[in-house]
């Protein structure tokens, strides 16, 4: 049984925490995300939970850390020169490996650029706007139903992973309303804690599945949390051999899970001589375009990306030896992946940032030149 409801998307992400169990959110208004924090603020509360409404994307980011190793499900929520303010504590998360999700309603920019105007300019950011070498996930909604499903989806990785998880999503899709299912049995995942007692304990145990189990600060275990290079017991180190043990564990911890984590959509692809590649906002207009192309006897089908990071190379892969079309709202960011595995020869690009959406009749008309 599902419960029909109209929703935003903002709000339906704010819904879909709470439904994941999040009991702690801090954050700072900027458009166009403030609705989550709005919504959280109102509602947290009424479950038990704590809203704080920090003095700057620096200390929110920080607030959420340092709830999660107390053992709550914690959330934050920003744009453009907000989730750049975040990126430090990111990789503080990172490095510390400590679940918790971040909501980045990507706006036009750089700085202040465009404050309510849809944009998909921060891709790169979300991969590596937060300095060294590390493993993250980043998820992108195309619907106000994913902006429920996919927020659930992003609270269950960041548990069982224990990494932070980002939820890129767009203007656009963000302030969108439409119908969506809120189905009564949801899958809720919730961190491995210790099953040995508090002097056993390794908090970076690098075990098989190269996930630590978790003790909530609190609950008698003791254990050092540092955002330097450490040992499996948290200590600082700079012995190469430990850091390269540690480097390649926190690098390569998602690998064996992959088919699990890379969500895709593909339409219209078993025979297409050309693959346009588009996410967010950007693929509701390129899901139409190809339906026109169709149409008209064009050969082209759709593949979108739902995680973005880590970008889904092997299911992509599959489609080789065609034509390929890269829609985005930006310069061009994901399209570098895409040249990465088919060369630039076969790759062409459809850009757009000037606050506007990339249409599909655009797209239509592109399609037809390159096919």
């Amino acid at each position: 049984m599902h419960e029909a409801r109209l929703m935003q998307g903002n709000e339906a992400v704010a819904e879909g925490a709470l439904t994941a169990g999040v009991l702690f959110y801090a954050g700072y208004p900027i458009t166009p995300s403030t609705e989550i924090a709005e919504i959280m603020a109102e509602k947290l509360p009424l479950r038990g939970g704590t809203f704080i409404q920090m003095e700057d994307e620096i200390g929110s980011m920080a607030a959420i850390i340092g709830a999660s190793l107390t053992g709550l499900k914690s959330l934050t929520a920003t744009s453009g020169p907000g989730f750049s303010l975040k990126q430090e504590n990111l990789g503080y998360a990172i490095a510390t490996e400590v679940p918790c999700v971040v909501v980045n309603v990507q706006r036009g920019g750089p700085s202040t650029g465009l404050p309510t105007s849809p944009a998909q300019a921060d891709v790169m950011q979300a991969r590596w706007g937060t300095h060294g070498d590390h493993s993250i996930i980043a998820l992108t909604p195309s619907s106000v139903q994913e902006c429920y499903e996919l927020t659930v989806k992003a609270f269950n990785l960041s548990e069982e992973f224990r990494t932070p998880v980002i939820l890129l999503m767009d203007e656009v899709v963000g302030h969108l309303r439409e119908k969506i299912l809120v189905p009564e049995m949801i899958t809720i995942v919730d961190r491995k804690k210790p099953t040995v007692p508090p002097g056993d304990y390794i908090a970076y145990e690098n075990n098989a599945s190269m996930i630590p189990a978790m003790a909530n600060f609190g609950e008698g275990y003791r254990y050092h949390v540092t955002g330097l290079t450490h040992n499996e017991k948290g200590l600082p180190t700079s012995s190469p051999a430990v850091v390269k043990k540690f480097m390649q564990r926190l690098t390569q911890k998602l690998n064996p899970c992959l088919e699990r984590i890379q969500l895709i959509e593909e339409i219209e692809l078993e025979d297409a001589e050309l693959v346009v590649i588009a996410y967010g906002c950007s693929a509701r207009s390129a899901m139409e375009a190809v339906y026109s192309a169709r149409a008209e006897g064009l050969k082209a089908g759709l593949f979108r990306p739902i995680t973005i990071w880590p970008f889904p190379q092997r299911q992509l892969r599959r489609l080789s030896k065609r034509k390929y079309l890269v829609v985005e709202m930006n310069s061009g960011q994901l399209v570098g992946e895409v040249e990465k595995l088919f060369g630039y020869q076969t790759v062409d690009r459809l850009n757009r940032m000037d606050g506007e959406l990339i249409t599909p009749n655009e797209i239509l008309d592109r399609i037809r030149e390159v096919i």
